[in-house]
C-alpha cells in the first residue's frame, strides 16, 4: 500500500520508521492482541510507505497569459511556468538561473552579475513584473529581486501588451509571490558554497485565525564572487497576510523588501586581447578586476506593497483588482575597463598589458504605482461558453537618473591606468560626482482591454484587444502616445490532450528620448505569428506529470534604434527586426521519482547577445524505497551556441557545453543537498559587446545546504 501526501516540498521522500511506529502504537493502545497478532500488525505497517510529492512540479496552469485560470493547454501562446517545487529541487538561487532550462530564455548574458538578471526572451530583454504588475524598472529591464521570495516564475513568450500594456515583442517574466496558506508549515535552512557563500532563509505560513492566515519569507546572504575583491549581502523580507471577509470575498496583502551591499563591485569590460582572442602575454585571469577596491560600489533599496483583492458576485460574475507602490533607490560607483593604451592610435595594444580605465559615478531613483481591475464574466450560449474579461489598468511611473564620468584619456589621467597581469590598486584619484542628469521622466499609463476565451466543443478561440493612453514628459518635454492591441488565437483540445494552437498578436512600447534634431522618438511595435502544439499528459496516468509544448513563430519589430552615422552618441529611428524562432520544451516528473527537464531553442535573428541554438536536459533521480529511500541526484547538460556581441558582428564568441549536477537527501523533517553549476568548472567568455567589453562567464560554484521544515 503507497499513501500519498501532497505538499510543496521540492523534493520527494520516504517518511519512514517514526510515522509507522505511532500508528502501530496507536493500534496497541485501543486494540487487545497476541504477540503473534502484534507481529502480524507490524509486518503489514512495515510494507506501507508514505511518499510526499513535488505536487506542482510541473505546472498546468498559470494566470500571468490570460489573467484567468485557464490552463496552457488552452492558452495560444507560449508559456513557460517554472514552479516552486522545480526551484527548490534543482537548488537554483536567482532568475537568470531557473531559465537553463527553458527554451526560447536565456540568462547571465554578462556572466555572473549580483545586481541583475540579465535575460534575453525571444531576442529581446525581457520586462519584469511582480504579481502582474511591473517592477520598478529604470535603466535596466529587472530589478534583481531574489528567487527565494516567489512561488512561481511565470514566462511569456511573444507579444503581451493585449494584457500588460507598454512591453518589449520578446514577451515579458512575471514573479508571483509566496502567499499565506491556512495549514501551518515552514522551513529554515542553511548554505555554504564556493567564494565563501553564506545563506540563511526562512519561510512559514498558517493560521492567525479562522479567517486570517499569514507568510513571513526571509532570507540574508553574504558572499564574494569569481571576481576579485567583490563581497555581496542581500536581505529580503517579506510579509503577506490573507483575509477571507467571506466565502466570496478574499485580499491578500503583500510586501516585500530587499537591500543589496556589494563592495568592490565590479564585473568584466576585459579587453578582447587575452580573453577572447590571443594575448603574446598569456591570458587575462578570470578573477581579475578593471575596478577600483574602496571606490567600486554598489547599493540599492528596493521595496513593494499592495494587496490582490477578489469578490465573486455569484458563480458567473467575479472582479478582482491588484495594486502595488514601488520604489527602487540606486546609487553605483563604479570604474572599468576601457581596453589597452594605445597611445599612437595605430590599433595595436602598446604593451598588451595596460588598460586604460573610466569611473562612471550613477544614481537612480524610480517609483511607482500600479492597479489593475478587472472583471470576469462567464456565460453559455447553446453549446458555447464564454469566458469575458474587461479590465482597466493605470501606471504612474516616475525616473530620476545623474551620472558623471572621467577616464584615463578624458580628462587625460583623471583615472589610473593598470595592469592585468600585475594590477596595482590603490592609486587615488578624485571620483565624479554624479550631477549630469541623465534621466528625468514621468509617465502615465491608462489601459483598457477586453478578452473572450470562446468554447465550443474542444474548440478554444480567444480574442482580445486593448487601446493604451500614455503620456510622457521628459525633461519637461512632452509626448502622447497610444496604441490599439491585440491577440486572436485558436486551440483545438482533442480528448487525449494533444492541442495545435495559433495566434497573431501585437505589442507596443514607447521609446524615450530623441534624434540629434530634436525630434522624439516614436513607439516601437512588434507583430508575431506563432503556431505551436501542446501536451498536457492527461493520457499518461496518475503517477506521471507531464506538460510539452513546440512553438513555432516570426516577430518583426519596427521602428528599432539604431546608431546614428553622422553624429556620436546619438540614435536614429529607421530599422526593423525579423525574428524566427522553433522552441521545444518538456517538463515531467514520472513515480515521485524521475524528473526531467528538457528544452531546444533555434532563433534566427541578427541581434547581439543572441544564440543560434540552445540545448538542455536535466534529469533528477530520487530513490524511495529501501535503506537509500530519501537519496537522490541530478545532472544536467547544456549547450548554447556561438553569439555576437556587438551589432555589426565583429566578435563572435564559440559556443559552450557546461554540465550541473546535484545530490540530495530527504527525511521527515530534513533535507541535505549539494548542488554544482559548470561542473568542471568550464573557462569560457560568455559575450564580446566591443574589443574592450568582455564578459567571463559563471565558472563552477558549488552550494551545500541544509533545510529543516516544519
Amino acid at each position: 500500500m503507497r499513501v500519498y501526501c501532497n505538499v510543496n516540498s521540492g523534493a520527494s521522500h520516504l517518511l519512514k520508521s517514526r510515522m509507522l511506529g505511532g500508528a502501530a502504537l496507536l493500534l496497541m493502545t485501543v486494540t487487545p492482541f497476541t504477540a503473534s497478532a502484534a507481529d502480524e500488525v507490524s509486518d503489514e505497517f512495515s510494507m506501507e510507505e508514505v511518499v510526499v510529492t513535488a505536487a506542482k512540479y510541473v505546472s498546468l496552469g498559470g494566470r500571468s497569459a490570460s489573467k484567468s485560470d485557464s490552463p496552457l493547454i488552452e492558452t495560444p501562446q507560449s508559456v513557460t511556468v517554472i514552479s516552486r517545487d522545480q526551484i527548490d529541487l534543482l537548488s537554483w538561487n536567482s532568475l537568470q538561473e531557473s531559465v537553463r532550462y527553458t527554451a526560447g530564455a536565456v540568462g547571465e548574458n554578462f556572466g555572473p552579475d549580483e545586481r541583475y538578471d540579465w535575460l534575453t526572451l525571444r531576442g529581446f530583454n525581457p520586462v519584469q513584473y511582480i504579481d502582474g504588475l511591473q517592477a520598478p524598472v529604470g535603466s535596466v529591464s529587472n530589478v534583481g529581486t531574489d528567487l527565494y521570495g516567489s512561488e512561481t516564475v511565470e514566462i511569456l513568450k511573444g507579444p503581451s501588451s493585449v494584457l500588460y500594456g507598454l512591453t518589449p515583442p520578446g514577451g515579458i517574466v512575471n514573479m508571483t509571490s509566496r502567499r499565506p496558506e491556512s495549514e501551518f508549515r515552514g522551513e529554515i535552512g542553511a548554505q555554504y558554497g564556493s567564494h565563501d557563500h553564506k545563506q540563511f532563509n526562512g519561510d512559514f505560513t498558517g493560521p492567525l485565525t479562522d479567517n486570517v492566515s499569514f507568510r513571513v519569507t526571509g532570507l540574508f546572504r553574504d558572499r564574494g564572487t569569481q571576481i576579485d575583491f567583490v563581497e555581496s549581502e542581500r536581505l529580503y523580507l517579506a510579509p503577506a497576510v490573507t483575509v477571507d471577509f467571506s466565502e466570496d470575498t478574499t485580499v491578500t496583502f503583500l510586501a516585500y523588501y530587499q537591500k543589496d551591499d556589494i563592495a568592490n563591485a565590479s564585473n568584466g569590460f576585459l579587453p578582447a586581447a587575452g580573453t577572447h582572442f590571443d594575448n603574446p602575454l598569456g591570458q587575462i585571469p578570470v578573477s581579475f578586476s578593471t575596478g577600483e577596491p574602496g571606490v567600486n560600489r554598489y547599493n540599492r533599496e528596493q521595496f513593494g506593497v499592495g494587496y490582490d483583492f477578489s469578490h465573486d458576485f455569484n458563480e458567473n460574475l467575479s472582479v478582482q483588482q491588484n495594486f502595488k507602490y514601488f520604489r527602487a533607490d540606486t546609487e553605483q560607483r563604479g570604474t572599468y575597463g576601457q581596453g589597452f593604451v594605445d597611445a599612437d592610435f595605430d590599433g595595436v595594444p602598446d604593451d598588451y598589458r595596460t588598460i586604460n580605465r573610466a569611473t562612471f559615478p550613477f544614481d537612480e531613483v524610480v517609483n511607482s504605482y500600479n492597479f489593475d481591475t478587472r472583471a470576469t464574466y462567464n456565460a453559455t450560449t447553446g453549446s458555447i461558453e464564454h469566458d469575458i474579461l474587461v479590465g482597466f489598468d493605470y501606471r504612474r511611473y516616475e525616473a530620476n537618473s545623474a551620472y558623471g564620468f572621467a577616464s584615463s584619456t578624458w580628462p587625460v589621467g583623471s583615472v589610473p591606468t593598470l595592469d592585468v597581469f600585475n594590477p596595482v590598486y590603490g592609486v587615488p584619484f578624485t571620483d565624479p560626482a554624479a550631477d549630469i542628469p541623465y534621466t528625468d521622466q514621468v509617465q502615465k499609463q491608462a489601459g483598457l482591454y477586453v478578452q473572450d476565451q470562446i468554447r465550443m466543443d474542444k474548440l478554444v478561440l480567444t480574442l482580445s484587444g486593448r487601446h493604451d493612453w500614455v503620456k510622457t514628459d521628459n525633461a519637461g518635454v512632452e509626448v502622447d502616445d497610444k496604441s490599439f492591441s491585440y491577440r486572436a488565437g485558436l486551440n483545438y483540445v482533442f480528448d487525449n490532450g494533444i492541442a495545435p494552437y495559433f495566434q497573431a498578436a501585437k505589442s507596443f512600447q514607447p521609446i524615450s528620448g530623441s534624434d540629434f534634431s530634436g525630434n522624439a522618438f516614436t513607439p516601437s511595435t512588434g507583430e508575431q505569428f506563432e503556431v505551436g502544439i501542446k501536451y498536457d499528459g492527461r493520457t499518461l496516468g496518475d503517477n506521471v506529470q507531464f506538460f510539452a509544448s513546440a512553438a513555432f513563430y516570426t516577430l518583426k519589430q519596427k521602428n528599432v534604434l539604431i546608431n546614428d552615422p553622422d553624429h556620436l552618441f546619438f540614435q536614429i529611428q529607421e530599422g526593423e527586426v525579423t525574428v524566427e524562432g522553433i522552441e521545444l520544451e518538456l517538463v515531467t516528473r514520472i513515480n515521485e521519482r524521475i524528473s526531467i527537464n528538457a528544452s531546444y531553442t533555434y532563433t534566427d535573428a541578427f541581434l547581439p547577445a543572441v544564440s543560434k541554438h540552445k540545448a538542455s536536459l536535466l534529469v533528477d533521480y530520487t530513490q524511495q524505497t529501501g535503506d537509500l529511500a530519501g537519496l537522490g541526484m541530478g545532472i544536467g547538460v547544456r549547450y548554447i551556441s556561438s553569439i555576437f556581441g556587438d551589432a555589426s558582428d565583429v566578435i563572435r564568441t564559440p559556443g559552450v557545453t557546461l554540465f550541473d549536477a546535484s545530490v540530495h537527501y530527504d527525511t521527515a523533517d530534513w533535507r541535505f543537498a549539494v548542488s554544482a553549476s559548470n561542473l568542471f568548472d568550464k573557462t569560457y567568455v560568455a559575450r564580446c559587446s566591443s574589443m574592450v567589453d568582455c564578459f567571463y562567464g559563471t565558472k563552477r560554484v558549488i552550494t551545500g545546504s541544509v533545510t529543516r521544515k516544519f
